[in-house]
């Protein structure tokens, strides 16, 4: 899976910006979903308005922040009919190291992408 292009030239400065400030939070989040055997496969749902997916992690207002950012995991994708079923094994292939790399979703209006950023070294 790649990034989308339009992705990277209309959204990617402004979710890079954010990602930096809370990198390390989202680490830390994908870290314990995995550990507590939540899921293999965190997933954190940028949004510029607040999203019916997963569960509110940060809010933009609440951290100075242009994105809402929501914890999330395949499985909710796949049961909100996000991921179809006939995707998941597809889905897991293209799924980065969660260690190294940080798993996106991002959604603005009709716009909705997957998009890998990875996390910023020690």
């Amino acid at each position: 899976m790649e990034n989308d292009p339009e992705l990277n030239g209309k959204y990617l400065g402004s979710i890079s910006k954010d990602f930096v400030v809370v990198a390390e939070t989202l680490k830390e989040a994908s870290y314990q979903v995995r550990k507590r055997k939540i899921s293999e496969y965190p997933i954190f749902v940028f949004s510029r308005t607040q999203v019916p997916v997963g569960s509110i992690f940060l809010a933009k207002e609440e951290v100075a922040l242009d994105w809402h950012i929501n914890a999330s995991y395949l499985e909710d994708f796949v049961q909100r009919q996000l991921v179809m079923p006939e995707k998941v094994e597809e889905f897991k292939a293209a799924y980065k190291d969660p260690d190294e790399f940080c798993c996106l979703f991002v959604a603005d209006g009709d716009f909705q992408s997957f998009v890998y950023i990875p996390f910023p070294e020690d």
